[in-house]
């Protein structure tokens, strides 16, 4: 018997044994990490070795799916309204940088992404200084040299060398996939433009408004249908446009050639116009409204119209904002509606509420019809770009390709 008892004792004991070994293995035994990001992440990189070919491009990933709205856009909010009320100088590099961050939650780093700018702005003066300008002896000569240097380098592939390394720095191209943002609302912006190289109508332009700031170079953000890109002066020959989705200086007539601009739209301010500083910084305030909406899709409408309130304030025909209250207000009464039914409209909880909206909402699109805002279709917007592909000869600006005239070196 007592044998019997010795022997199932051993047995539980091995038994207990091997399952505390099998458990401890489980436990202990690592699992891989995925090389893949989870859905709700976003790739970003700011290793400066994507300027280099030799060496790997490494990616953050940065995961974006528990934002608090209240902490980081309130505080996003809080800086671009200090600098419009001019508590704080105007910065357009910082302000698109405020908006960018809000997005990732306050996890980008200022200092890495005025590290890639101020590099940029470096190899612009060494390009300058080194390609000098062959017939031009104007007062604003070198304004239109630094122009001329800062397009070139944004477009063009350039060898330098630098602290005794030959730097290949590649072209910052239009990238055609979700170009309109609808995907992913990071191909907005200019820190997704530094990492990959690759952007659209809205981070291409932007780059090269910072570096004109950050040089003291004039060069002014302007508006088409559905699109930003750059006005330039020259004393030589006036006011010219640059065009970075293909790399081009193309006349008015191309702008005009859409369609969608007409002359009444002009002269009320909503396209063809040089932006100012503060309304540049504005068109940041939008895009906070917007990353907000993107990000918070059942927001309660507050923040988004509280931006809309102070953009307008410092540029009150700026239609995409004006687009976004009038859209805002239209959300506002069909929210009511689908949760609360018709009857919402003559209920007395309610009924104030939506006559509110609904009378916003009118005047907004009423302002939008004088000031002869028009939507144009993504189709015609892409044949729109398609003629300055395919009509260089046609839509190029022969006087300011002939102004920089360079001896390369």
């Amino acid at each position: 018997m007592k044998f019997k008892l010795y022997t199932v004792f051993i047995i539980l004991l091995v038994v207990c044994f091997t399952q505390c070994k099998t458990k401890q293995k489980a436990i202990t035994k690592a699992e891989p990490k995925p090389a893949i990001p989870k859905q709700n992440t976003t790739v970003l990189t700011y290793h400066y070795d994507t300027l280099r070919k030799s060496k790997p491009i490494k990616f953050d990933y940065i995961e974006i799916d528990t934002i608090k709205p209240e902490t980081y856009y309130e505080q996003a909010f809080n800086d671009l309204k200090d600098m419009l009320e001019r508590k704080v100088p105007l910065d357009f590099k910082r302000a698109v940088f405020i908006t960018e961050n809000a997005y990732y939650g306050n996890r980008l780093e200022f200092s890495k992404f005025d590290g890639q700018i101020n590099l940029l702005c470096e190899l612009i003066k060494k390009w300058s200084k080194l390609n000098p300008l062959s017939d031009y002896n104007k007062q604003d000569s070198t304004n239109v040299k630094l122009n001329g240097a800062i397009f070139n380098v944004l477009t063009d592939t350039i060898r330098v060398n630098m602290a005794k390394e030959e730097m290949t720095i590649y072209p910052y191209q239009y990238e055609f996939n979700d170009c309109f943002a609808e995907e992913n609302w990071a191909n907005m912006f200019v820190t997704k433009l530094l990492a990959t190289h690759r952007g659209n109508c809205h981070s291409l332009p932007f780059l090269y408004k910072i570096l004109a700031e950050e040089l003291n170079v004039k060069a002014y953000l302007a508006f088409a249908p559905n699109h930003i890109y750059l006005r330039n002066f020259c004393k030589k020959i006036g006011w010219y446009n640059t065009e970075l989705t293909n790399a081009m200086f193309p006349t008015e007539a191309w702008v005009m050639s859409s369609g969608y601009v007409s002359t009444e739209s002009i002269v009320s301010g909503i396209y063809m116009d040089s932006l100012s500083l503060t309304e540049s910084i504005t068109v940041c305030v939008n895009d906070l409204a917007k990353g907000y909406q993107r990000k918070f899709p059942k927001n309660d409408i507050s923040f988004i119209l509280k931006c809309c309130d102070l953009g307008l304030k410092y540029y009150p025909n700026y239609a995409e904002l004006l687009l976004l209250k009038a859209e805002t207000h239209k959300q506002a009464y069909f929210n009511t509606i689908n949760k609360y039914g018709l009857n919402a409209t003559t209920d007395d909880k309610f009924k104030d509420y939506i006559r509110f909206h609904l009378d916003e909402m009118d005047k907004t699109y009423s302002l939008l019809h004088k000031l002869h805002y028009r939507e144009i279709p993504d189709n015609m917007y892409f044949e729109w770009m398609k003629t300055l592909q395919y009509n260089k000869e046609k839509y190029s600006d022969t006087k300011i390709i002939n102004t920089f005239n360079y001896n390369k070196k």
